[in-house]
């Protein structure tokens, strides 16, 4: 069911496309300089807390099997309003240096997602500690 509303969401969005960006647009803002931080602020917004470990997750019925190297990332998302809405886990799953699962990511976000990944993050060494 949920992936039914996930496809009818895309569809409407599909349909909803912009225009182009022109030149003028683009030549209308300040784009500062050239970052040279960049990778370590990235870093530093994904909440990167722990180093791969070996990881296997049974199949449930909510859930497929996985296995590989997993991390934990701890993610802090500004609001449509610009603010900070907290911290939250997500668990990755890699093999042959490629992306093989996302606990809690984009496509999966929700409670279960959440559940594994913050179940994950705890045994990968990154639990969370909610601050005073």
């Amino acid at each position: 069911m949920q992936r039914i509303a996930i496809l009818f969401a895309a569809a409407l969005l599909a349909g909803c496309e912009a225009p182009p960006v022109t030149k003028e647009e683009m030549s209308s803002v300040d784009y500062g300089p050239r970052p040279s931080r960049w990778q370590e602020e990235i870093r530093s917004y994904l909440g990167i807390r722990t180093e791969p470990k070996q990881m296997y997750q049974r199949a449930t019925d909510v859930r497929d099997r996985q296995w590989g190297w997993a991390t934990c990332v701890w993610i802090n998302d500004k609001n449509s309003s610009g603010a900070y809405d907290g911290f939250y886990p997500i668990t990755v799953f890699l093999r042959d240096e490629k992306i093989v699962a996302v606990n809690n990511g984009p496509d999966d976000f929700g409670v279960i997602g959440a559940t594994y990944a913050r179940r994950q993050c705890a045994e990968l060494g990154a639990p969370f500690t909610p601050r005073p």
